[in-house]
């Protein structure tokens, strides 16, 4: 199958995780969730994570289609069916005295710090980061479910995914309720969407004196660094989860019925993607969507970070942050070891968008209503699956006249290596990269061409 690849929000005064602990702010512990039943110990299955719903659930489906070793399903990290009536965990403040220091809930329930003189770096990082996180629940007529948001501003701009505000591209006029951290209810409209990465932002009603997120450059983040995954799975606000970063450089595909039409194909503008007739492992596992995604021709492409960091359904649209409290990346996916979306959950496969291309794809939502994405004009498939080439990477297929590939000199047989200083593996991973860029933005190429190695730039084309 081909694929086609073809005023910013003002800087913040930084505030380190070490100031807000010595502020006295210190996150509750959150409520123990006991998880599913494992799934045998075979090969695992990719899985958004399953979204209870509001409504009776339908029967597991089975599933189909292979990627690599492995059978991978992917369904949206949406925690529904959980109402906001229940108990949010708010952060804990210090009195100065040796008393343990406690934080009534809204639904009468404390929150009891055992040990204020003793506050550990995940702590700290959380009690910087909790503020700038919101739980949001999305409603329509015949559905519903719940996910997270990272705050943009102060009067309430609110980053999260397509799929939590869509319910998985089921509904475009969601009925939207967001929670602040500190309990505070906000009724939210769509400000717009991005269904080409999965990400939209919201705006809350009446909001004021929020407290924005700081961005880190998620460029910089390197594999082994600390992480932290911020959001409401299950339902449970304000919970914190750490891990590692496993990986910089992964790239995910994705059936979604919220793709536009002809990006999987390319609609005749070229293409970046398999240049075969397979079915994409990856789609939406929503309840009572599950006719509609498998049916789905439509998929995107998207570069993530991997972590370790548990992450479960709820998560979605929450932060990933970096020993500094500062978002390096909103939450979109997770890997389970079971095929059900039921009984699937986090076995420490988690996925990230980054911030850097987040924050890019945010700014232009705020300013313009949606966002840009690069074209290159060019159809590929994964290099490993012809005959005779000899390094992983995208081969070109066919380029298209007048695009980018054109113009950067790129011919069929060439194998692109590296887009932009990024390690290219597969067709995939060059659509991934060529999306996050912005559509007129300068891009460079390493490409193989009779067993040499040549560099080139092209000027992007831009996605319709």
């Amino acid at each position: 199958m081909s694929n086609d690849i073809g005023s910013p929000i003002p800087p913040l005064p930084e505030r380190s995780a070490q100031d807000a602990a010595a502020e006295g702010a210190y996150p509750p512990p959150t409520a123990t969730y006991q998880s599913p039943n494992p799934a045998p110990a075979s090969q695992p299955s990719y899985q958004w994570a399953p979204q209870p719903q509001n409504e009776p659930k339908k029967k597991d489906r089975s599933t189909g289609g292979a990627k690599l070793a492995g059978l991978v399903v992917v369904a949206a990290l949406i925690g529904g069916g959980v109402g906001f009536g229940g108990a949010w965990l708010g952060l804990a403040a210090f009195d100065g005295s040796d008393e343990p220091a406690a934080v009534a809930s809204n639904s009468g329930q404390g929150i009891t710090i055992n040990n204020p003189d003793d506050v550990n770096e995940t702590a700290a990082v959380a009690a910087s980061a909790l503020p700038s996180v919101v739980t949001i629940e999305a409603q329509s007529s015949s559905a519903g479910g719940s996910g997270s948001g990272v705050v943009l501003s102060e009067d309430g701009y609110v980053l999260t995914n397509t799929h939590v505000v869509t319910l998985g591209g089921a509904t475009s006029d969601a009925q939207i309720r967001v929670t602040g951290s500190d309990g505070t209810l906000y009724d939210a409209t769509i400000v717009g969407t991005d269904p080409i990465y999965d990400l939209a932002v919201i705006k809350l009603e009446g909001a004021s004196g929020m407290t924005p997120m700081d961005f880190a450059d998620s460029s910089k983040v390197n594999i082994g660094d600390n992480s932290v995954a911020i959001g409401a799975p299950m339902g449970l606000p304000n919970t914190v989860t750490t891990g590692v970063i496993s990986n910089t450089n992964r790239s995910i595909e994705i059936q979604s019925s919220a793709a536009p039409e002809g990006d999987d194909t390319g609609g005749g503008q070229g293409g970046e993607g398999e240049d075969d007739n397979s079915q994409s492992p990856w789609f939406f596992d929503l309840p009572g969507q599950e006719e509609q995604q498998r049916q789905s021709a439509e998929s995107i492409k998207i570069a993530v970070l991997q972590t370790d960091a548990a992450i479960n359904p709820g998560n979605s649209g929450g932060a990933l942050v970096d020993d500094e409290g500062k978002l390096i990346g909103i939450n979109v996916a997770i890997a389970t070891g079971s095929s059900s979306s039921e009984e699937g959950g986090s076995i420490g496969l988690g996925f990230a968008i980054p911030s850097n291309i987040a924050e890019r794809v945010a700014n232009e939502i705020i300013e313009d209503g949606q966002a840009t994405h690069g074209l290159l004009g060019a159809s590929v498939t994964p290099s490993s699956s012809v005959e005779g080439t000899t390094t992983t990477g995208a081969y070109i297929a066919e380029v298209v006249g007048d695009g980018a590939a054109e113009e950067a000199g790129l011919k069929k047989g060439d194998v692109i290596t590296q887009f932009n200083g990024v390690r290219v593996n597969d067709s995939v991973d060059l659509t991934a990269q060529v999306r996050a860029a912005a559509a007129g933005s300068e891009a460079t190429f390493v490409y193989v061409r009779d067993g040499e190695e040549h560099e080139a730039t092209a000027t992007l084309g831009t996605l319709e």
